[in-house]
């Protein structure tokens, strides 16, 4: 794959050497040039120097031919701004940072639902060691063909769980609604909002992300579909 990033931030860095190890492709923005010179030593990637929400720049990385767009800069406005021009500009996927609760709301409402929220993660994982509770991220339980599959029901899909026209293979896990965790059977019908989270065999993604227009799948542990199953 080949993968872009915005920024040197700490967490750019740590997920660049795990890609490279991985023996994918990676290519930096950063507008330092002094910094691009310190991690040129250091690291086996293409650099692109400016500022990574010009359009001008952004193209220069070549968006055809990348697979994933990461925007971790330090301002959640910034990464907010940078993935919408880079997904106007044709990048696959395009992931920002946001941090703040009230720009996570607004990235969904634009559509970034690949948005990600490293400080709470992190965060919650601390509470848990500090209560005792074991965590277990959702994407380490699931194997071979199963995915997990999460997206935000819209008002056509305000209908009975057994009339959500899903492929086979395919079932309904959870969902939350305003932040509260629910089961398929607590509740008669979804509501516009309700996040809702499948398992399905790897083959229907490509029909899930039709029909609902990306979704997130459950190798990105910071989003709602790799939220941990908590266990003492």
């Amino acid at each position: 794959m080949r993968i872009a990033f915005i920024g040197t931030s700490s967490l750019t860095l740590s997920v660049t050497q795990a890609l490279l190890e991985a023996k994918h492709e990676v290519v930096i923005i950063e507008r330092d040039q002094a910094r691009i010179d310190e991690l040129s030593d250091q690291l086996e990637v293409g650099f692109i120097h400016g500022d990574g929400t010009a359009p001008a720049i952004l193209g220069d990385a070549e968006p055809e031919n990348t697979d994933v767009l990461f925007c971790l800069q330090n301002s959640d406005q910034t990464n907010i701004l940078a993935a919408l021009i880079g997904r106007s500009l044709g990048f696959k996927r395009v992931v920002p940072r946001v941090n703040s609760t009230q720009f996570q709301c607004i990235s969904y409402e634009l559509g970034l639902e690949d948005s990600i929220m490293p400080n709470r993660a992190v965060a919650s994982h601390l509470k848990d060691m500090l209560t005792g509770d074991k965590s277990l991220e959702l994407s380490s339980l699931i194997r071979g063909d199963a995915m997990v599959f999460d997206f935000r029901v819209a008002d056509e899909d305000a209908v009975a769980i057994d009339e959500l026209p899903l492929p086979e293979r395919c079932r309904v896990i959870c969902l939350y609604r305003n932040d509260a965790f629910l089961l398929p059977e607590q509740i008669a019908a979804f509501e516009p909002g309700d996040e809702v989270l499948l398992i399905t065999h790897r083959d229907n993604l490509d029909k899930l992300r039709r029909r609902w227009g990306g979704g997130t799948e459950s190798k990105n542990p910071d989003s709602r579909a790799a939220r941990k199953a908590h266990k003492s």
